[in-house]
């Protein structure tokens, strides 16, 4: 009989293992399950988040960036998380679950204007690369490379031509060949009486000096248009070639108002760092996306600097010093440009001197012959160039190497250049313009300089919306790492961290 319940006892030691053990597993499938609605609900957090990304950037400059401003203006990372926390708790809310976020944070972040801006600048360039393609490089190239070199070559020979000061000179060393044949003249006559000869009058009684031969005109009616040019280059740059009737944007900002003229916040270090890209491709299709989304002369901004390309290459702090400058650079490639092409021609040539004599001759001057020529040439090249720009500020094209032609004012109207701004001045079809030469010159700019000067811009463009006066690039998150502890079931704390970023 003492028997018969052995089975029972065995039974009932058994059931208990096999109900601990079920037991075991319900608990290990709950933490399971909790842990697992924890990752979603993070994952479901920071997609959330992330999705709150600046609509005007994405608009208007097809940048991804969570603006993380509070309301003073300043970065927010705690009112950034709270807002975290909220897309998270209805996922942790659900089922039987009893889950609650102890605590949290950022464990790293990497905002737009982190590693000088190569955030912001791989951006840029990924936009331009999926948008144009493989071939995108090789249209810009292209269409740029050759004639980049060409426009150096050009503005390196002008500012030779300007640095020799033919034109600031030019009065100075007439007066010293009227002196110098002068003497020549005087020592001739005092030879001529030590031999018994008679004078001869070679001065017609005058006594020539500077400003008989700067006045214009001489005794035998030939214009010498030196002096009206000498005026003419001492007027505003801009006065003779901008259109009266679009004016010039007196936009301006002071330089702490700019990202590049402050203190720029730091984001904190994560892993996988962003890695320089110095790659000639990335910075071609780098210039081609400030190209496509800044203003410039012809169509300008609508907030902030409205010259933002010209901006680019300056630095100035106002649209019209931006713009006297980029014309500056036009002019002496246009001047070195010209002056190549009389250089070449060898009619124009021949005109240059024979009024050069026809002046030194008519001051009784025949050795200035010389200095006169060399100043023609530079009141001549431009003159021309005056008319060029005047036709790129007009939206026209100008050759980059010009024809016979294509030349638009002659030697005998440099006098009336004035009266002849837009008369004289024409396009050539398969020239370049405006917005060409920027790019060109854009090409020998430093990807540095290009890179801050754009966040510049964009940043103050973001500015002019209303409500967004105090937006800064250095306060948009482009990813982060978010560490969270959540209380599981009141038994057990889970700790999990995600990284989620928009590239």
């Amino acid at each position: 009989m003492t028997n018969k319940g052995s089975i029972t006892v065995f039974l009932a030691l058994i059931l208990s293992l096999i109900l601990s053990l079920v037991c075991t597993s319900i608990e290990s499938v709950r933490m399971a399950a909790a842990r697992t609605q924890i990752l979603s609900g993070l994952d479901i957090g920071l997609y959330s988040l992330f999705g709150q990304y600046d609509r005007e950037l994405l608009e208007e400059y097809d940048l991804f960036f969570l603006n993380a401003s509070g309301d003073s203006g300043n970065l927010n990372l705690g009112a950034v998380y709270d807002e975290l926390e909220s897309y998270m708790k209805p996922v942790l809310n659900q089922n039987s679950q009893n889950l609650s976020v102890a605590q949290g944070g950022f464990t790293g972040y990497r905002l737009a204007t982190d590693e000088d801006g190569e955030v912001f600048y791989r951006q840029a360039v990924k936009y331009v690369r999926d948008t144009l393609g493989s071939r995108g490089v090789e249209m810009i190239l292209d269409r740029f490379q050759e004639k980049q070199e060409q426009v150096g070559r050009a503005e390196e020979a002008g500012k030779q031509a300007e640095e020799k000061n033919t034109l600031e000179n030019y009065d100075t060393e007439m007066e010293a060949a009227a002196k110098n044949s002068e003497e020549a003249a005087r020592q001739e006559e005092e030879a001529a009486g030590e031999n018994g000869g008679e004078e001869e009058n070679f001065s017609s009684g005058e006594q020539t000096s500077g400003e008989n031969f700067s006045d214009g005109r001489t005794d035998v009616q030939v214009v010498n248009p030196i002096p009206v040019l000498k005026r003419i280059r001492k007027m505003g740059l801009l006065d003779l070639i901008v259109p009266a009737e679009k004016g010039i944007s007196d936009n301006e900002v002071k330089k702490g108002e700019l990202l590049s003229g402050r203190s720029v916040q730091q984001g904190m270090s994560m892993p996988g760092t962003v890695k320089k890209d110095n790659s000639y491709s990335s910075r071609l299709l780098f210039q081609q996306y400030l190209s496509d989304k800044l203003g410039n002369y012809m169509e300008p901004a609508s907030g902030g600097l409205r010259y933002q390309m010209e901006y680019l290459l300056c630095g100035k702090n106002s649209d019209r010093e931006n713009l006297k400058s980029v014309a500056g650079r036009l002019l002496l490639i246009r001047e070195g440009v010209n002056a190549a092409c009389l250089l070449a021609d060898s009619g124009k040539r021949a005109q240059i001197q024979g009024l050069a004599l026809a002046i030194a001759s008519g001051f009784l001057i025949p050795p200035a012959a010389v200095i006169i020529e060399a100043a023609l040439l530079l009141c001549w090249s431009f003159a021309e160039s005056i008319l060029d720009l005047r036709e790129l500020m007009h939206g026209g094209k100008v050759s980059l190497i010009k024809s016979p032609s294509d030349w638009q004012i002659s030697l005998e109207n440099l006098p009336d250049l004035l009266e002849g701004l837009d008369t004289q001045r024409k396009s050539s079809e398969d020239g370049i313009s405006y917005e060409d030469y920027l790019q060109i010159l854009l090409l020998s700019q430093s990807k540095e300089d290009k890179l801050e000067r754009g966040m510049d811009m964009v940043e103050l463009s973001v500015r002019k919306t209303t409500g967004r006066e105090g937006f800064r690039l250095d306060h948009c998150i482009e990813a982060a790492e978010i560490s969270v502890d959540v209380k599981a079931n009141g038994r057990r704390t889970y700790t999990v961290t995600k990284q989620y970023g928009y590239i």
